[in-house]
């Protein structure tokens, strides 16, 4: 029995479960426990925003499979930690957010007119799988016990515990010593039926044309050799929710990478069989139904999920499987190792075919990369980048169009190196999305392709890299527009003179303009690495400074915004928020 603050309690707690950063802004609310992560030799990664510190501790879980921790002090503190909330629940990352609050006396409910004080736990709760708050000092163990069980327990997303600052910092005499992490939640993974796994063997092998279709649950078990695994036994294509995107390398034949949409839809209309690994099946997947998807009564589908509740959600399922993604892969790759494969010849031959397919249409792309013009064609940045960052880099997408053009030049060479807000397109998200992920892989330079319009939601966040020594790189594509909502104006206003002249004159469009930002001096301003340029050779030069002078920095690249606008894979995008028929 020991004297110690609720905080205090709260960072040893952390500290057990294995918890090295926690990110958050520092403030006397909750000095109790920050300080005590200091002792402990956790470190505290300090942005300069709130929300921020949301979309670090997310890219950081990712990344790292362990859990991601942020802090956000009471009223304004949880206010602006809110947007990152949102996001990092909707990508489903395993983020634990502890907040101060004011004293229980006065708020939950409101006494009426208290400073710095809504309802946190309410709003949370509507954001995240779980939020509560402590009612009382002797509660806090207990609630940090239930918060950490529902961190590793079913999705990953959003749990919230808020503790008032009088708990938070008061002592207490006689605290009851910390019981290890076994003694409270389940730390095995959940296995599959071992029946189950051999009826899925047993359809998977007998399939003429079987696929795989992974989500992010693969990524969250760390199965990406086991997936490879049992995509070679079978020679089965992959293909992947957006999210997913790089669970298996793209130098491997049996990938097939999400940009290629119309070869994904082909090969999820051929398959007879579908493996559904960690995917809910949503709206970027297009529902699994026709016509992008083979209908149900033609398709056997298998589904394996850590939630339950996912199981047969969209798309109908003839084996639903509540389990592990990565336990599920290994007991399933020793299945198959132990049975006689037939009918391979002729799945290597549809891969090859799909193959074939995804060069062709890459070779059309390609053509993009003869234009040596300036400002500079936007198919040549991840291009550039691909060559002169290291395979295992973190790409970072952030922006509308620079995001579709980042994703449809670059190839993912290493499993679980990308990160974007696939699921709900946050703009900005990706300046500290890229600063978790240099905290998360230090020894690796981070590349984060980025709009002007999205880096101006979090510029300052270039000085928290400088600060924390983060090996971040932030190319920005300067349109000065919002490219992606002005594409959409001119169709509306003016289709003809859009389809015939590409553009329309400024006046002719509603507020999409926007004026010029410096981003480079911007980034000396700052202490960060800044150059700005408009051609390949000048965007390659500065790439090799940046990657040589080790720290951050921030590349100002001139774009084309006519073409810039022009983003591959627009009409898919549209078709894509449209009801599929079937």
């Amino acid at each position: 029995m020991t004297t110690a603050s609720g905080g205090a309690l709260l960072a040893q707690m952390l500290h057990q479960e294995g918890v090295e950063k926690v990110f958050g802004i520092i403030d006397g609310t909750y000095f109790g426990f920050y300080s005590e992560l200091h002792r402990l030799g956790i470190e505290i990664v300090t942005p300069r925003h709130e929300s921020c510190a949301a979309h670090m501790a997310g890219a950081y879980a990712r990344l790292t499979g362990k859990l991601g921790v942020c802090m956000a002090s009471n009223g304004p503190g949880v206010a602006n930690i809110l947007p990152g909330l949102v996001v990092e629940q909707a990508e489903g990352n395993r983020v634990l957010v502890i907040t101060s609050a004011r004293r229980p006396g006065i708020m939950y409910p409101d006494r009426g007119g208290a400073y710095q004080c809504f309802n946190q736990v309410g709003v949370i709760g509507q954001i995240g799988k779980w939020s509560h708050s402590a009612s009382a000092f002797e509660r806090v163990p207990e609630l940090a016990h239930k918060a950490l069980r529902a961190c590793w327990e079913g999705r990953p997303g959003v749990v919230h515990l808020d503790i008032p600052e009088n708990f938070m910092n008061g002592k207490q005499k006689n605290v009851p010593a910390l019981i290890p992490p076994s003694r409270y939640r389940n730390q095995a993974s959940l296995p599959p039926d071992p029946e189950q796994v051999r009826q899925a063997a047993d359809w998977l092998t007998s399939a003429t044309a079987p696929m795989i279709h992974a989500g992010s649950g693969v990524i969250h078990a760390g199965a990406f050799e086991a997936l490879a695994r049992v995509a070679g036994i079978l020679q089965a294509p992959v293909t992947t929710s957006w999210a997913a995107r790089g669970v298996l390398p793209e130098t491997v034949s049996l990938a097939i990478p999400m940009p290629h949409v119309n070869v994904n839809h082909k090969v999820r209309n051929e398959a007879d069989t579908v493996l559904v690994l960690g995917s809910r099946i949503g709206e970027t997947d297009w529902w699994g139904k026709p016509p992008y998807w083979r209908s149900p009564s033609e398709q056997k589908t298998i589904q394996v999920d850590i939630d339950a509740s996912i199981l047969g959600l969209n798309k109908p399922v003839d084996l639903a499987i509540q389990a592990d993604a990565g336990r599920f892969l290994a007991a399933l790759a020793t299945e198959l190792e132990q049975r006689q494969q037939t009918g391979l010849e002729q799945r290597k031959q549809r891969v090859a075919d799909y193959q074939q397919l995804m060069t062709k249409e890459r070779s059309g792309w390609n053509k993009a990369l003869a234009d040596s013009s300036e400002p500079i064609h936007p198919a040549h940045i991840a291009t550039v980048c691909d060559e002169l960052f290291p395979d295992d880099s973190v790409l970072v997408a952030d922006g509308g169009n620079a995001a579709i053009w980042a994703m449809f030049y670059h190839k993912v060479r290493t499993p679980n190196r990308i990160l974007s807000t696939f699921k709900f397109g946050m703009l900005g998200a990706g300046m500290a999305q890229a600063v978790g992920a240099a905290v998360a892989l230090p020894d690796t330079p981070v590349c984060c392709i980025i709009g002007d319009g999205a880096f101006g939601f979090h510029p300052q966040e270039v000085e928290t890299a400088v600060r924390n020594k983060a090996r971040v790189i932030w190319i920005v594509l300067c349109d000065k527009q919002w490219g992606m909502v002005k594409m959409s104006q001119q169709f509306m206003l003016r289709p003809l003179k859009t389809m015939l002249f590409k553009k329309l004159d400024e006046h002719e469009t509603i507020k999409a303009d926007l004026g010029e930002i410096q981003f480079d001096q911007l980034a000396r301003s700052m202490g960060a690495f800044g150059a700005r340029v408009s051609s390949v050779e000048q965007l390659r030069e500065a790439i090799g400074l940046a990657l040589e002078n080790g720290g951050c920095g921030v590349i100002h690249v001139d774009v084309d915004p006519v073409k810039h606008m022009w983003a591959p894979g627009l009409v898919h995008f549209k078709k894509m928020h449209e009801e599929p028929q079937g």
